[in-house]
């Protein structure tokens, strides 16, 4: 039985700039023949990588945590033509529960720069798809990434760590969507061409929203973003006609000055029912403070928005504790599958010895006994195995048991010895060798899911 060590290798936005994120990244192109690569490297029996904007990370399966860290490293050395030393000080590296609970934190947005989000879940599973489509996991990351990214389901299931907007465009959304039951049909004009204030109708849009309108100093540049949304391009000399249209203003021009004036949102929404529901994230504000005073008017600026952001963030940390919880939980979980993973070949051994055992002791009953009856030789042989199983029952719990302390490698090999399974154990070895090359005859590949029953990871 082989000792194994699940070791991940990786970098992220907390450990590395992204001028060296975006120079380690992997391309959804070239990924296979890195899995090919990396999987061939000496030590490394399963592999997995996981490359986003935010992370870079190599999950390996090793015989040697030593000899894993190192080719982990080399790989990367080589496959992206950068000296160890430019990125060793921005590498970390987790073995063993550790790099298993490290996966768990990081399925469920807990690890991520934005706590709660949902993308990286989806990231993790494709990462192993493509792992399992180039046949580079086995019975170990086939395990434990199946388990992870339930757990990941289950935590945005069973907690709201992701239900609270945690970004000013997604906050905006949030306020319009106690105003509005609906942001069906809703026209959102969006005042000036700034990047957040783009996001903000961006996502306004995937909420529902329809037809919108751009004003910008530079009617180009309203032509430009407009596009993006096959929306109307507009001179700001509209102002007013477009404020008549709207549901929804967006405004962020980086102007000195207000924008709009309380006189120009009074004149839109002179015998208006519908209301007008107006964010400004500029910086000074776009929009006259007096607005505030208007019927039917509701005005949200940066720091309306900053501070939902805020305490968003405070309920996210709330529910990020029960996550962690449930991390400890399923944590334990694949720990104690894989130890009694690890007692497999034993329980096997121990099952098959005593059964050829109860197989002799029948063959000679017959030939001792030839006149029994085929009853009679079915009622002996449901007898002689029950016998067997009741004497087994006991040793089975306790070694499944034992598998799960820190004294189990002792306790394996006791249990070897006490029940004499070496001869059993080789056996066995050999048949699993036999049926690998004949595999291997039809493949030059490795194939890691050949250790079923073999694995055991030192606590």
């Amino acid at each position: 039985m082989r000792t194994m060590h699940i070791i991940v290798t990786g970098l992220n936005h907390k450990t590395a700039p992204v001028e060296l994120r975006e120079r380690m990244a992997f391309t959804s192109e070239g990924l296979s023949r890195s899995l090919e690569r990396l999987s061939n490297m000496k030590s490394i029996l399963e592999c997995l990588i996981v490359s986003t904007c935010n992370r870079m990370e190599l999950y390996v399966v090793s015989d040697q945590p030593h000899t894993g860290r190192y080719y982990s490293k080399a790989f990367l050395e080589s496959e992206f033509g950068i000296p160890k030393e430019e990125f060793a000080d921005c590498l970390y590296s987790k073995e063993d529960f550790e790099a298993v609970h490290h996966l768990m934190r990081v399925v469920c947005g807990l690890d991520s720069m934005v706590v709660g989000e949902t993308q990286i879940l989806g990231q993790v599973k494709d990462a192993f798809l493509a792992a399992q489509k180039q046949k580079v996991t086995g019975t170990v990351f086939n395990q434990l990434f199946k388990q992870a990214i339930t757990l990941g389901k289950r935590v945005h299931s069973e907690t709201e760590i992701g239900q609270h907007a945690v970004s000013v465009s997604y906050a905006a959304v949030e306020l319009g969507k106690k105003m509005f039951s609906t942001f069906s049909g809703k026209t959102v004009l969006l005042l000036g061409a700034g990047e957040a204030g783009e996001l903000t109708a961006k996502h306004l849009r995937e909420a529902g929203a329809g037809r919108v309108i751009v004003l910008n100093r530079t009617v180009e540049k309203a032509e430009e973003v407009a596009k993006r949304f096959y929306g109307e391009a507009r001179p700001l000399s509209r102002l007013v006609e477009s404020l008549r249209e709207a549901d929804i203003v967006v405004s962020s021009t980086g102007a000195s000055r207000a924008v709009i004036e309380k006189n120009a949102v009074k004149q839109a929404v002179d015998k208006r029912v519908t209301p007008l529901f107006l964010i400004d994230i500029a910086v000074p504000r776009d929009i006259d403070p007096a607005v505030h005073g208007l019927n039917n008017v509701f005005l949200y600026d940066i720091d309306d928005l900053n501070g939902i952001v805020e305490a968003n963030l405070d309920l996210r940390h709330r529910e990020a504790e029960k996550a962690e919880k449930m991390i400890e939980e399923e944590t334990t979980r694949f720990r104690e599958w894989l130890n009694t993973l690890g007692v497999v070949p034993l329980i096997t051994a121990l099952r098959e010895k005593a059964l050829g055992i109860q197989q002799e002791t029948m063959n000679s009953i017959e030939r001792k006994l030839p006149e029994l009856t085929e009853r009679e030789k079915r009622v002996l042989r449901k007898h002689t195995k029950s016998i067997v199983n009741q004497m087994l029952r006991d040793p089975l719990t306790r070694i499944k048991e034992l598998a799960a302390t820190k004294e189990r490698d002792e306790a394996l090999e006791m249990f070897v010895h006490l029940f004499a399974l070496e001869e059993q154990l080789r056996l066995m070895e050999e048949e699993k060798a036999k049926e690998k090359n004949q595999k291997a005859s039809g493949s030059l590949r490795f194939q890691p899911a050949s250790l079923a029953g073999e694995v055991s990871i030192r606590s």
